[in-house]
């Protein structure tokens, strides 16, 4: 029944954005019911102040402050990040997702990195947000963490690091 409802709302929600011809960004912050606990989750294009709100808070909080910054490996990332955007595609209802995307945010804000170039898209259980906005991307497991120099992906760091964030990400910056 959980899963007929939220199949109903999602259709609802993409065919209003159709027929109002809304850009599929325009629909974030949208809190629908999971289909497997009694929490809200998060689907759409949201921004970082959006784990503020109490529903997320509790996780992203605890474990940013937790976090200690690999710092050696994480300078030598300030010169490879001029010119690259992130795009971050998350579960706010995964595990993984809530380990790895508050260690991402601390290390980007150790190294100043721009806001405005750091995309958060999250997703259900189905890997799909409101829209298509998914499809382009080949999302399998969440968190993926994409990095792009222009519209040339560079690489990206699925679900966790292999070794660690810092040192994946210099990896992948290094080409």
């Amino acid at each position: 029944m959980k899963t007929l409802i939220l199949s109903i709302f999602i259709l609802g929600m993409t065919a209003m954005a159709q027929t109002n011809n809304l850009n599929t960004t325009a629909l974030k912050d949208t809190l629908i019911p999971d289909t497997e606990s009694p929490d809200m989750i998060l689907l759409g294009y949201c921004t970082r102040q959006t784990f503020q709100d109490t529903s997320f808070s509790w996780w992203f909080n605890s474990v940013y402050d937790m976090y200690e910054i690999d710092s050696t490996t994480a300078d030598s990332l300030r010169d490879k990040l001029s010119n690259v955007n992130i795009t971050i595609v998350m579960g706010t209802w995964c595990s993984d997702s809530r380990r790895e995307v508050p260690k991402l945010f601390k290390i980007l804000d150790y190294l100043k990195f721009p806001e405005d170039k750091v995309s958060i898209l999250t997703v259900g259980r189905d890997m799909k947000a409101l829209g298509n906005e998914t499809d382009s991307l080949k999302i399998e497991k969440v968190p993926t963490i994409i990095f792009y120099r222009g519209s040339s992906e560079l690489g990206r760091i699925v679900e966790s690091p292999e070794v660690s964030l810092e040192k994946d990400m210099l990896k992948i910056l290094n080409g």
